[in-house]
Order: structure tokens, then sequence, then C-alpha cells
């Protein structure tokens, strides 16, 4: 049987360059240099960034709109972006991540920051706060996840979605995987593409404002961190990390949570985890938005950002 497919009217990042603040590379524990950008002045807010191997890059433009009350404040993860690149991938680990974070802070010299953790940076958002309760003054949990159980859930039902609305496309990635390919495999990698507009995107139109550049992302990194057949078994680090449900009733600051109805891949019954196992949050679903709540629904979320931040 053969199948005739029209082009997805999904669009890629933007092409068009990116508008970066000022930007230094900072010394962090004497073994590796972050990428930092920083503009506005006031309370600093700490963006981080999901992947686990992407920039900052995704963040803009949408943030600067908050640069006019607080510093907001990018950076770039180790061996990502555009930080110093690490001697070794293994050598970057999630925990290693969270370390770099405080180091990143007491190098900026600030006494206590604002939060905002995105898909992967939400995990280590949860782990500093958990670790840290006296340096965070609020934290945002923006479509994240709380552990590896949940990651691999997120995936499962990405699978299901693409069997279920490219069936053609799937018996194509039945086939390569009987053949021994893992999912990290380039071939496999493009068919398991097609699934991008149907579970991150309320509409998917918008993923033409998810800005990106060469360089943005890095994909070695990535398998390293999640093991080379992630799209069917969690691997790498993602194995070792903490579940952090039990722990979120003990976050102490105020938390935000943020949801999207329409994201298919960390969908809205995972989210409710954190409504049940941390109440004392504010938890907001989006419901014109997919993954990307800051791209699809920026009129909604900076505003509720500015109110909870200067709660």
């Amino acid at each position: 049987m053969t199948y005739e497919r029209q082009p997805p009217i999904v669009g890629g990042p933007s092409p068009r360059p990116i508008a970066h603040p000022p930007g230094r590379l900072v010394p962090i524990r004497g073994t590796a240099q972050l990428w930092v950008e920083s503009e506005g002045s006031g309370e600093p807010l700490i963006l981080l960034a999901g992947g686990p191997a992407s920039s900052h890059v995704i963040f803009h433009p949408v943030f600067s709109e908050l640069a006019d009350q607080f510093r907001v404040i990018y950076y770039d993860y180790r061996r990502r972006g555009r930080s110093e690149p690490a001697a070794s991938l293994e050598s970057v680990t999630f925990a290693g991540d969270v370390v770099d974070l405080e180091a990143l802070r007491a190098s900026l010299d600030v006494e206590r920051i604002n939060l905002y953790g995105f898909s992967y940076g939400g995990l280590v958002a949860q782990a500093y706060a958990l670790a840290h309760p006296e340096r965070v003054s609020h934290l945002v949990l923006a479509n994240t996840l709380h552990g590896p159980e949940m990651w691999q859930r997120n995936h499962e039902n990405i699978n299901r979605e693409l069997e279920n609305q490219y069936p053609e496309v799937w018996e194509e990635v039945q086939r390569m995987r009987a053949s021994g390919k893992r999912s990290s495999h380039p071939d496999m990698q493009s068919l398991f593409a097609r699934h991008t507009g149907i579970v991150r995107w309320f509409n998917p139109e918008h993923s033409k404002h998810l800005l990106s550049e060469p360089g943005s992302r890095n994909s070695e990194l990535y398998y390293a961190f999640v093991g080379d057949d992630v799209e069917f078994f969690i691997g790498g680090e993602l194995r070792r990390l903490p579940d952090f449900l039990p722990r979120l009733k003990d976050l102490k600051m105020p938390v935000l949570i943020l949801a999207g109805r329409f994201d298919r891949a960390l969908y809205p019954k995972l989210q409710m985890d954190f409504k049940r196992f941390c109440p004392q949050a504010r938890f907001v679903m989006l419901e014109r938005s997919g993954t990307w709540g800051h791209i699809e629904e920026p009129a909604v979320v900076m505003p509720l950002l500015r109110d909870f931040l200067f709660r």
C-alpha cells in the first residue's frame, strides 16, 4: 500500500536574526563558563530552558516585556547554546545543572532569585528550590515534569498520538524499529518530527514564532542525556532523575504552575499531579496553549507572571 501525504502546515523556527540582550561568559566552579544575558533592572528573574539540550533563545523575545520591572536573566546550561563546551558529555549531569545554578547565583552576587523553569528547566527549578529554599523568592513551573515516570509517560502519549493521527508514518517507524534502528537514528527522527504539530501546539501555525539559531540545540548531548532510544524508553541521566512528587508539598515559597490544555505530550491529566501534590501552589491551565504557553498566549502569561511575582 502507498500513501500520498501533503506537506505539513507546521512552520519551522524563524530564520530572522535574534536580538540578544548584552551577554558574557561567567566562570563558575572553576570548571566551566556559562553564557549569561541580562536586561532590565529590579528583582532577578532567572529563566531555565528546556530540552534538556536547548539554549536560552526559546525565551526571546517574549520575556523582554518584563524587563521594565525585573532584571531578566537568560543563560545556557553547561555545554548548551553559547556556553563554553564541557570537557566531555559525561560531565553534564542533572545534579551538575542544579549545582551550576547555585554557583551562577553566587557569581551574579544576588541573594534571592525568582525562577521560571520551563520543561526540563522546571526539574532543575524544583531541585534547586528544595535544596536552597532561602534563595528562591518565587517559583514558576511551566509545562514541566516531576520525575522520570512522567517523562516516560510523556513519550508514550506522543507515540499514541503519532500512531492514531499518522498511522502510515507509525508503520514506517515500526519497520525501522524491527530492522534495529534506535529512535535517535536520523531516519527515525525524520518520522517522529511529524508529531510536533499535533502534540506541542494549540495552533501549529504558532510554531513559526519559536526562535532558533545555529548551535541553539546540542543534539549530541541530548541523546547522551536522555538515551539513544528515548522515544520508547528513557535512558541516560533521565533514569537517575529524582521523583519530586512527594516533596512538592514542602515548597515554602510562592509557587505558580502553568499547564497547556492542548499539550498532548505533557498532557493535562499528568499536570494535575502537580495540583494534587503541591496544593499550596496556584495552578493555571492555559486554555489556548500546547507546550509553549509563553509563545501561544503571551497576552495571558506575561500579566499572570507580573501579578504573581509582585505578590
